[in-house]
């Protein structure tokens, strides 16, 4: 009866909502840990191990000959940065507000704000590393020759659309079946150590070993940045459009059963989950 109404225009809504999903990621940047530089570090620091693991593993088996000619660790980066970027934002995503989070009590808040909050400050957080590391890289050692620098980022953007598109169908089933959805996070990460192509090019293998390999989105992302970053690799066992198919396909079908999933959203799922 006392209540003051506001009459929204869309404009107004709009920017209501990207103001949500600005503090949103700005939550989500400062969970890891308090200080910013310091979360930053520890985002780094495990794209660097990665880099040097492999690295010597390469070197010590003597493996440097199969990769692309070129520079070696652009090589790597190119498979790393992408693979980090797609299975962090997939984990993102799937561990972010639910309906029945206590979060979603807040009248502004709402599930979409969550996802998106999240899988934007994983991509803050992932092209900030990749921009840091790359340049330390290239001041410290050598400089980085990328023949299409803005191709690859798009192919970066390309595995963290797929990941974000894959943690947010996971995250839609994870209510109904949050045993099974937590299985199948740990088994898509673990087997993506392999299925991503990260450590070889799809050009170098042969057909019946390509069909393993070939329904990832990831394989032909990294594949296609590999494509762009260097002037003698041309992709042929990889493509463009499908991972983009399959990322706009799995956000369909991952908004439906989200919205179904938030329409029958119950108190008790927060003690299952």
């Amino acid at each position: 009866m006392f209540k003051q109404r506001r009459v929204r225009t869309n404009r107004s809504a709009a920017v209501g909502m990207l103001e949500l999903i600005y503090h949103s990621i700005v939550r989500e940047v400062r969970k890891s840990h308090s200080n910013a530089i310091i979360g930053l570090f520890m985002s780094m620091l495990q794209a660097i191990i990665f880099v040097t693991a492999f690295y010597f593993m390469f070197s010590v088996l003597g493996l440097r000959g199969l990769a692309l000619r070129g520079d070696f660790v652009v090589y790597l980066l190119s498979g790393i940065f992408l693979f980090l970027t797609h299975t962090k934002t997939m984990a993102a995503v799937v561990g972010s507000e639910g309906p029945a989070s206590a979060m979603m009590k807040h009248a502004p808040m709402n599930t979409i704000v969550s996802i998106a909050g999240t899988a934007l400050a994983e991509l803050y957080l992932q092209t900030l590393s990749a921009f840091v590391i790359l340049t330390a890289y290239s001041l410290l050692v050598k400089p980085v020759l990328i023949e299409q620098p803005v191709a690859v980022y798009g192919c970066f953007l390309i595995a963290w659309g797929s990941g974000a598109a894959v943690g947010l169908l996971l995250l839609s089933i994870k209510p109904w079946a949050p045993a099974v959805v937590g299985v199948f996070t740990a088994l898509y990460q673990r087997a993506n150590m392999i299925a991503s192509g990260k450590m070889f090019v799809a050009n170098s293998l042969p057909a019946p070993m390509l069909a393993m390999f070939d329904w990832n989105p990831l394989f032909h992302a990294i594949d296609q940045a590999r494509g762009f970053a260097f002037i003698n690799y041309s992709p042929r066992n990889s493509s463009i459009e499908y991972p983009i198919y399959v990322s706009l396909t799995l956000v369909m079908v991952g908004l439906m059963l989200e919205f179904y999933t938030r329409k029958h959203a119950s108190e008790s799922w927060g003690a299952r989950a």
